[in-house]
């Protein structure tokens, strides 16, 4: 009998800190199998394991994730990348070989116990594998199966290699930022894997929830694309019903295609100050502009890099602080750009307590951003790094066997 969350040294116990057994993580007692790799799917399951399930790693016995190995600027961490522990923390590692049938009959045996199933296969690669849908659910009706991949399961895309820079250029999406004239940008982390990780996550509660009306499990499916076109929902709305060409970017400070003058990030004296929406007539008297006073109302989105030329060679002449002693009391929206050390030197950020730090077995820790979700008005924290790879098969055998 598979163990339920807590059990087999886990270290989700099942309760919030600070609460007794009346204050149990929403999840505790489900099991979550995460054939997935990288990031969108870990990231799903991440999430779920941040909320009390056991989540146990799938891994193949040559490598295991392909994210160990994918190691940024060269940081470490207890035989593995430093991503790789940040998204996986908290987890077990059980390694299969799905190809060979006395694996796969094993996996199938846990598979007829869990409550979710994750992966990140390409359409079709877990049918061959003898571990899709319909499989799987006439194994275990009650199992949420979970599915990610790059570009749905039908169409001219589905095989091509779902990467978030590439989704992010297929999409439009990197297109709507830089300067009119200038490339376009992506942006500077993986936003689209974990906008998909997080869909998927939602869609495996959505059914947990109905399984606990009906009795019967489910399937979710989300690509890296339709994630994307998901996350472009305002302007592409706009687009569609306009029927227009593609929108402008503005020359100066673009920050929204679809938004009038001050929206950008401007240059001052000592840094950069990021304006929002604001009445350019008001901010004129503010920043002692005159001249922004000429532009009419309806004129702020037309005129917007003339507008924004002049908020440009203007804000050097004093510092980012100086401006928004200004600004801020007058209840304009308004912000310092901030690079990470500034960030945490900000009493909102310790005040947050975002950060947390994991330990490996031999004792070595690192810091890591911890779950941003609270329940019951606590924090969700998991001291455990990532598992080494295939560190729990010899003890959920056990179980299996018990």
């Amino acid at each position: 009998m598979l163990a339920a969350a807590g059990d087999l040294n886990h270290d989700v116990s099942g309760s919030l800190p600070g609460h007794d057994a009346g204050g149990m993580l929403p999840l505790a007692g489900t099991t979550v199998l995460d054939f997935s790799q990288f990031l969108a799917g870990p990231s799903c399951a991440l999430r779920l394991a941040d909320m009390g399930a056991r989540v146990i790693k799938i891994e193949r016995p040559a490598g295991g994730d392909a994210g160990r190995g994918l190691f940024l600027a060269d940081v470490g961490f207890d035989e593995d990348s430093a991503l790789f522990h940040t998204i996986n923390r908290n987890k077990q590692s059980y390694t299969a070989d799905l190809k060979d049938p006395a694996d796969a009959e094993a996996v199938r045996a846990l598979l007829a116990q869990a409550d979710v199933m994750i992966h990140n296969f390409r359409p079709g690669i877990m049918d061959r594998l003898g571990f899709g849908w319909e499989a799987v659910s006439a194994l275990n009706p009650r199992l949420i199966y979970a599915g990610v991949n790059g570009y749905g399961a039908d169409g001219p895309w589905r095989d091509r290699p779902g990467q978030d820079l590439l989704v992010q250029s297929l999409s439009g999406m990197a297109w709507l930022s830089g300067d009119a004239g200038q490339a376009p940008v992506p942006a500077g982390l993986s936003i689209v894997d974990m906008m998909a990780g997080a869909q998927l996550c939602q869609g495996v509660l959505a059914l947990l929830v109905r399984r606990g009306v009906t009795g019967r499990g489910g399937r979710v499916d989300v690509s890296l694309l339709e994630a994307a076109i998901d996350l472009q929902f305002e302007h592409l709305s706009v687009h569609l019903n306009r029927n227009d060409p593609m929108p402008r970017r503005s020359a100066v400070a673009n920050g929204n295609v679809y938004l009038s003058a001050p929206y950008g990030i401007y240059a001052t004296a000592d840094g950069y100050l990021a304006l929002a929406m604001a009445p350019v007539d008001r901010l004129g008297d503010l920043l002692g502009l005159g001249a922004l006073g000429q532009f009419p109302a309806s004129s702020w989105f037309d005129r917007r890099d003339e507008i924004k030329a002049l908020i440009r060679d203007h804000l050097p002449s004093q510092t980012t602080a100086q401006w928004l002693a200004v600004l801020e009391p007058a209840g304009i929206w308004a912000a310092p750009v901030l690079d990470w050390p500034a960030l945490q030197a900000q009493p909102a950020f310790g005040a947050l307590g975002m950060t947390q730090r994991i330990a490996a077995p031999d004792g070595s820790t690192m810091i890591t951003t911890r779950c941003p979700i609270r329940i019951d008005g606590q924090m969700l924290t998991s001291p455990r790094a990532g598992p080494r790879l295939g560190a729990d098969r010899a003890a959920i055998d056990g179980e299996l066997a018990a």
